[in-house]
């Protein structure tokens, strides 16, 4: 299928509107107080965390899959996603009665593999193939391929683009005008490219942001290069939109309209993940915090907008919580590592507490072995702040000081085994 033969017009969203209607909720559009406060904004959050499958992607799945004619789904369905889009697509071969096959990466978190098998109500088989979604799209295309099963797309399908851009409809219909600004994420870019195929035809006059993690920024990189490209490495950790490579037909469509793209720091968007548990009491997984963290840091918005940020979904595994919170101590600048030469003898720990750490400084880490035959050891201390700025007097304490003590900074490759 190519991309000039499937033109994805504002009426095909608004069809698939209708279509999905009677199937899915229609997800809260809730005022912001600390968002429209830190931005002087009128910001709004789109709360599609709230869905029976917890994120917007059962709107793409469920609008491909209803279209099938019967001699398709009786050859069964496959699909490939880190998660969310299997949810959707195992909550539509549950409600429509077909059976299908889901391959997801093996990046994807337990919890989502759990809700996958309740929400597929026996109707769907998971397997693990690969490390990234694209590693299980390629498997699941080979899958198709031998089996003449239908391939339902996370993102690079006319009716998933279609069905993912009813969002933009509903957002209209709830706030009762088009908004000035939409910050939308992005993964595959179905969902931007379906809600700027309506906003660009419906109210040319909305600003739409598609917002992209940095470690996976794929969608830039098309856009940069003229053509969809794959990225040679991609950080995963927000698996919701860890996608190496753009969709044709996605990068074709936005390519067409008006969009812009930021990239957000993973740090940052767990510091907002934090910021919406603790302060909203709202779970947000990394994907989903997406835009209000790109609203945050890389969006500037005029006083009185009214602006529309997607929390896209809440499936998140509260055993990485941990990580996430490490991730938003260095991402706020709180958090700092180094190695430190200590003279093997009695009262060294002592005096490095003493003289270099500051009366609200933290050893958060100690890693340190006594070797008997050498005069000096070093340790691994990691050193929690009270406050970012703190962090100057700490570095000045350590020049002084007659041990050797060597920084270790966010993009030394030895920093992947501390965060």
């Amino acid at each position: 299928m190519t991309v000039t033969d499937t033109p994805i017009t504002a009426l095909d969203v608004e069809a698939a509107f209708v279509r999905l209607r009677s199937v899915i909720r229609e997800t809260p559009l809730i005022p912001s107080a600390r968002l429209s406060e830190a931005t002087g904004a009128n910001v709004w959050v789109k709360r599609e965390d709230l869905q029976p499958v917890r994120s917007y992607k059962v709107r793409g799945a469920y609008n491909l899959i209803a279209q099938l004619t019967s001699e398709q789904r009786e050859k069964g369905v496959v699909t490939a996603s880190a998660g969310n889009h299997a949810q959707g697509f195992a909550f539509a071969c549950a409600q429509l009665g077909l059976d299908g096959r889901i391959y997801v990466p093996s990046t994807t978190p337990r919890q989502k593999r759990e809700r996958i098998a309740v929400l597929g109500r026996g109707r769907v088989d998971l397997i693990v193939d690969g490390e990234t979604y694209d590693d299980a799209a390629a498997a699941a295309l080979a899958d198709c391929e031998r089996t003449g099963a239908v391939m339902v797309p996370a993102f690079d399908h006319p009716d998933t683009v279609a069905g993912q851009g009813t969002m933009a409809i509903e957002i209209a219909e709830q706030l009762g005008h088009a908004p000035d600004v939409i910050v939308i994420p992005v993964g595959g870019a179905g969902m931007l490219a379906g809600c700027a195929t309506w906003l660009a035809s419906r109210h040319p006059g909305t600003r739409i942001v598609g917002a992209e993690p940095s470690g996976a920024a794929c969608l830039a990189a098309a856009v940069e290069a003229g053509e969809p490209v794959t990225l040679p490495h991609i950080e995963t950790f927000v698996d919701g939109a860890a996608v190496r490579r753009a969709g044709t037909l996605t990068h074709h469509i936005v390519s067409q309209y008006d969009v812009e793209l930021v990239t957000v720091d993973e740090g940052r968007i767990c510091t907002e993940m934090l910021d919406l548990y603790q302060v909203d009491g709202i779970i947000a997984e990394p994907a989903g915090a997406l835009s209000s963290a790109a609203l945050l840091d890389k969006v500037d918005v005029r006083p009185g907008e009214d602006v529309v940020v997607i929390l896209s979904g809440g499936n998140n595994d509260v055993s990485r919580y941990a990580e996430i919170v490490e991730r938003s101590l260095v991402d706020l600048g709180r958090k700092h590592y180094f190695l430190v030469t200590f003279p093997q003898e009695p009262g060294a720990l002592r005096r490095f507490v003493e003289e270099i750490l500051g009366p609200d400084d933290d050893i958060a880490l100690f890693e340190y072995v006594k070797r008997s035959n050498r005069e000096s050891g070093p340790a691994l201390v990691g050193i929690e702040l009270a406050r970012p700025e703190d962090l100057e007097g700490l570095l000045q304490r350590m020049g002084e000081s007659p041990m050797t003590i060597e920084r270790i900074p966010a993009d030394s490759p030895f920093y992947r085994f501390l965060v």
